[in-house]
């Protein structure tokens, strides 16, 4: 497993940007995929974005053009660049684990806020 901690949120406007930070810890961070969560109040998680080490990248149709995932494994850390921001982008963001070849995650940082006001 790695320790993962998210940081960023916050409250913004609509049409605002905020970015969003994952930073890990752990020797194997390069065999990870990670990858970005998000709930809503009273809505289940649901698939953000993803980034591999081979640098392929993959996002969650309500986001694609808006949010951009990238990864630096120099510094164990993955970003989640956040533009345009909607008001039903508000969620609690969750970065999640998992082995390239696993098929759970079973890493989760513990969420930070993001709210967007219209």
């Amino acid at each position: 497993q790695v320790r993962l901690v998210e940081s960023g949120g916050g409250v913004v406007q609509a049409g605002g940007s905020l970015r969003l930070s994952c930073a890990a810890s752990g020797r194997t961070f390069s065999s990870y995929v990670i990858s970005w969560f998000r709930q809503a109040p009273g809505k289940e998680r649901e698939f953000v974005a993803t980034a591999c080490s081979g640098g392929s990248t993959g996002y969650a149709d309500s986001v694609k053009g808006r949010f951009t995932i990238t990864r630096d494994d120099a510094k164990n850390t993955v970003y989640l660049q956040m533009n345009n921001l909607k008001p039903e982008d508000t969620a609690v963001y969750y970065c999640a684990g998992r082995l390239i070849r696993a098929a759970n995650f079973d890493s989760w940082g513990r969420g930070t806020q993001v709210t967007v006001s219209s």
